[in-house]
């Protein structure tokens, strides 16, 4: 199999989500964009990133005893930087797949953020990595 790079598979533009977003906001657009983290910007710089796990994590239980108007009032005031993770692990576009999927198996994570010269270009996730094994591999003819 050939070398595949990251700005071959990655994302582009990221979907972000401001550091002062509410958890309500950041739940919506991922359901929305159909993907399952987000990279947190502050003044246009990667501050940090949260997934929907983080999300429905940080959500009230369905068994709380606070009324609809509690919840939406603590889901509204509850921010995505109480909760996202700040320390973050990042990819290059001009780096090996194989060597970003070994980042991400090693540290158990499902995608990075893809950064470059300090600005966020992209996200490489599990499933662009599985898309590019199965575009790029070479399949032996099945016996028959």
């Amino acid at each position: 199999m050939k070398t595949a790079y990251v700005k071959d598979w990655m994302s582009s533009p990221a979907i972000t989500i401001a550091s002062k977003g509410s958890l309500a906001a950041a739940h919506k657009l991922m359901t929305e964009k159909g993907i399952r983290r987000l990279p947190v910007v502050e003044a246009g710089k990667l501050v940090g990133i949260v997934t929907l796990t983080d999300v429905l994590e940080a959500e009230p239980s369905d068994a709380t005893s606070l009324n609809i108007f509690e919840l939406n009032y603590l889901l509204d005031t509850l921010t995505v930087d109480k909760i996202m993770t700040r320390e973050v692990i990042s990819a290059a576009p001009n780096e090996a797949l194989q060597s970003v999927a070994q980042e991400m198996l090693m540290h158990k994570i499902g995608g990075l953020p893809v950064m470059e010269d300090g600005e966020l270009v992209g996200v490489i996730t599990e499933s662009d990595i599985f898309r590019a094994f199965v575009e790029l591999i070479e399949m032996p003819a099945l016996a028959a």
